[in-house]
């Protein structure tokens, strides 16, 4: 479970960081229905751009920001693409809800504030006195590094050197403190080093991503609920929520399962990963291209027990697609001969390069499963295309100019001939081996015990997790009444 134990002293520390800084902490209750949020806070909103540095902006982590990048609001329903079937090829609905409207251009400015949200309002953080560090293979340390400036704390971003230049700019804008460790996505162990050696210092507070509850708990209380939101507000008569599929990078995004699974029980939960690390399917370790995600080990906020398939998918299909959605070529090819509307076209943009690995992995399932025109297949975009505007060109450098024969050849092969190979569904037994997967990285590494791991599995802590929420909030209230910030707005 979180810990909410309180820390008197720090946390005093933090209620006058907040004054002085005029920071207002939303609650989980206001990320998911942002329109409840006081109205001195939406009226502010109304002057300030999306990624500006203002303590505002805490109340836009939410998925149910209008599509403005300066002066927006909330809608009901959040942003989303419907892929159709002339481009994925299959007759069912695949809908992905938008992470680019959230700051920073990405949903994982969510997961890391439900990561430190409960430890600043307990004053187990205290801003005075500690650095938050920010272990990641991309997305989620930008997030952390930008709720750190928000909240007038100190950030230290730590992610793998081979991470696409945009992000490490990005970072440098900020003045965050970065680190750069060996490899690629998949080189989580690096990672993990670096974030153990910093542990020893009394000045630093980890915020790991891949063991942190809050991680879990903002994407099983806020992903779910706008996940939903979006099937109800778009679905036809006759429709029904069939499949949900995210890759894993922490495992926190595909928390929301657990939620929808509630809601839709007889929903489909897939986990994906890259066919070249296959850690879930083969017990396999190796490096791949689909940033965003890390692997060769199971995340400890992994629900596994709740997971239905595992389904692989090949990094160069996600990089063809990609370009095809990047190049000109590629949009007029589809729009032309594939016969895409003009609105699709538009937001293909939106997808990044997790993001088409998770729309490949719906795909995949709605072969897998024969879905039909009635059944909606969900994921989430977690950030979009322009993150990757580097690797485009880097793949124009190595394959050439882009023509209509190259997007077709894309078209074809990466998208459109996806096979049901390199996925499995898993019964109880191929869960419960994947779980105890975690037993090499989290118990031998990282200093769980046998006995918290097994309650993971045979216990009811994900229940009592997503129960906190009402104490959490009761904190957060709390804090801002005691900070005086709203009567200063």
């Amino acid at each position: 479970m979180i810990d909410l134990t309180i820390h008197p002293e720090a946390l005093e520390h933090n209620l006058r960081t907040a004054r002085e800084n005029g920071i207002l902490i939303p609650t989980f209750r206001q990320m998911k229905h942002p329109d409840s949020a006081p109205d001195k806070v939406k009226e502010g909103l109304k002057s300030v751009g999306l990624w500006d540095v203002n303590p505002l902006n805490l109340f836009r982590i939410t998925w149910k920001n209008e599509a403005r990048e300066y002066g927006g609001l909330f809608q009901h329903v959040p942003n989303y693409v419907e892929l159709p079937p002339s481009l994925t090829g299959v007759p069912c609905r695949i809908v992905a809800m938008a992470g680019k409207w959230f700051p920073t251009g990405c949903h994982k400015v969510g997961a890391s504030f439900g990561c430190l949200a409960p430890r600043l309002v307990t004053g187990q953080f205290d801003v005075t006195r500690h650095k938050a560090v920010w272990p990641s293979t991309g997305n989620y340390c930008r997030g952390g590094a930008f709720n750190s400036k928000l909240l007038g704390a100190r950030g230290v971003a730590i992610l793998p050197a081979g991470m696409s230049r945009e992000r490490f700019d990005w970072l440098a804008s900020i003045d965050a403190e970065v680190i750069a460790t060996p490899g690629c996505e998949s080189n989580v162990k690096e990672i993990f080093d670096k974030t153990n050696e910093l542990r020893q210092d009394p000045g630093c507070m980890i915020f790991n991503q891949f063991e942190e509850m809050g991680n879990h708990l903002w994407h099983y209380q806020v992903t779910g609920e706008a996940l939903s939101a979006l099937f109800e507000g778009i679905k036809r008569p006759g429709d029904r929520l069939s499949g949900a599929c995210f890759t894993s990078g922490s495992a926190g995004t595909i928390g929301c399962g657990d939620y929808l699974k509630e809601v839709y029980p007889g929903m489909k939960l897939a986990v994906g990963e890259a066919l070249q690390c296959p850690t879930i399917l083969n017990n396999g370790f190796g490096d791949h291209r689909i940033e965003g995600i890390g692997d060769k080990h199971v995340p400890w906020i992994h629900n596994v027990k709740n997971t239905d398939m595992v389904i692989d998918i090949d990094d160069e299909d996600s990089q063809r697609l990609l370009r095809l959605f990047a190049e000109e070529e590629g949009l007029r090819y589809l729009a032309e001969e594939a016969g895409v509307d003009a609105e699709t076209l538009e937001k293909l943009s939106w997808l990044g390069i997790s993001g088409i690995a998770n729309v490949l992995c719906c795909v995949k399932m709605a072969k897998y499963y024969e879905f039909t025109a009635r059944d909606v297949v969900v994921t989430v975009l977690t950030d979009s295309a322009s993150m990757y505007g580097s690797r485009v060109a880097e793949l124009a450098e190595q394959y050439g100019p882009y023509d209509r024969r190259a997007a077709a050849i894309d078209h074809h092969l990466h998208l459109l001939g996806l096979k049901t190979d390199s996925m499995a569904e898993l019964n109880y037994y191929d869960r419960k081996r994947v779980h105890n997967l975690k037993y090499y990285t989290w118990v031998e590494q990282q200093g769980r015990t046998a006995e918290e791991l097994d309650a993971l599995w045979y216990g009811d802590e994900w229940e009592k997790v997503h129960a906190q929420v009402g104490e959490l909030d009761a904190l957060i209230d709390q804090f801002n009444t005691a900070s005086g910030v709203l009567n200063q707005l």
